[in-house]
């Protein structure tokens, strides 16, 4: 039997939160894959249930002591209802470098005057005692948050329906790709949790590792802030039925309004109008948008009426076609004028909110 599996059954590689080291299981080699951290979080492999660990983690401290050989985990978790701050600094009016979230957990690098500087993921950082847990409190909380993952060691991994060689494939997963585990059924099946189904994978091209959620930079929230601001201006608002005269005076108006911006100006426009036509605020129909008193001056002015009576750019009629179809890129920006005296989002020289 290969001695990984030897290792997981017996539940000694929960040593590990002892030690502050991390064990790799890899099933193509028979050797020992003892390492040090650098995940940044203290790991607890247990494939026999969660429910063991705590004891074999008091078994193993026991014995530990009983040797005179005892060691104190380097295992940190948050103690808090939603996040708390990481400083650059142990002081309170150090610089922000990053939040360290409820149940996240890391590895701890330092300890002073009632501070802690850890490693959470990319996350490296001064946190105040006060709202972190050590020693057996965060084994324990640990154990109850984290989970046990496989991760993909081969180009494609084979999930099939059955622990046989031979049974129905059912989906295949890229190198690199995590699952989690339901349970290590010997050392050759391992089953998972593949789209809400159990399926099985080979053992010979995965790691098991124990997973437990890490605190996130200042650049990472900035960046993920970004990328969810940005999803949520561009999500599809749905698609209106008008017919091809709304879309003509639609393409008109843009062409006035921003025939010559770029073409997320021209979507912009469109999207407000629109956005306009959604809305309970205002009239249900494009021309009713357009012409309402006191909206656009190029309606109230005639210039809309002689552009829909000419040719207008293709870019217009694309833009017009687009925010009918529920397009944007304005979220659901009612509203846009000159850039200048109004805060709002910033296309080419609008400024809309």
């Amino acid at each position: 039997m290969r001695k990984w599996y030897r290792l997981l059954q017996a539940g000694f590689i929960l040593w590990i939160c002892l030690c502050g080291l991390t064990l790799e299981v890899q099933a193509t080699s028979r050797s020992e894959y003892l390492e040090s951290m650098n995940a940044g979080v203290a790991q607890i492999v247990d494939p026999t249930g969660r429910a063991a660990n705590a004891e074999a983690v008091k078994e193993l401290a026991e014995v530990s002591e009983a040797n005179g050989s005892e060691r104190e985990t380097d295992l940190v978790m948050a103690n808090v209802q939603i996040a708390m701050n990481v400083r650059a600094e142990a002081d309170e009016e150090s610089d922000k470098v990053g939040l360290l979230y409820k149940d996240c957990g890391g590895r701890i690098l330092e300890r002073k005057d009632g501070w802690t500087r850890l490693r959470s993921g990319d996350l490296v950082g001064w946190a105040s005692d006060e709202y972190l847990l050590f020693g057996e409190d965060a084994e324990l909380l640990a154990n109850d948050v984290g989970n046990l993952i496989v991760q993909i060691e081969t180009d494609t991994l084979c999930v099939r329906k059955d622990p046989e060689p031979e049974a129905e494939a059912v989906g295949f997963i890229p190198r690199d790709e995590e699952l989690e585990i339901v349970e290590v059924l010997d050392e050759d099946w391992i089953s998972v949790d593949y789209e809400g189904e159990t399926g099985y994978v080979s053992a010979e091209y995965v790691d098991i590792d124990f997973h437990i959620d890490e605190g996130e930079t200042l650049i990472a929230i900035q960046k993920r802030e970004e990328e969810e601001r940005k999803a949520k201006l561009t999500a599809n608002r749905g698609a209106v039925v008008v017919g091809g005269d709304d879309t003509r005076l639609l393409a008109a108006l843009i062409y006035c309004e921003a025939g010559i911006e770029t073409y997320n100006g021209k979507l912009a426009v469109g999207a407000v109008v629109m956005n306009r036509v959604r809305s309970a605020a205002y009239p249900n129909t494009i021309s009713g948008v357009i012409f309402a008193s006191g909206q656009f001056t190029p309606a109230l002015n005639g210039k809309v009426a002689r552009v829909y009576g000419g040719d207008i750019p293709e870019s217009c009629w694309e833009a017009a076609r687009a925010a009918i179809n529920g397009e944007t890129n304005v979220g659901d920006a009612t509203h846009f004028r000159r850039a200048g005296n109004h805060e709002g989002l910033l296309i080419d020289r609008q400024v809309f909110w």
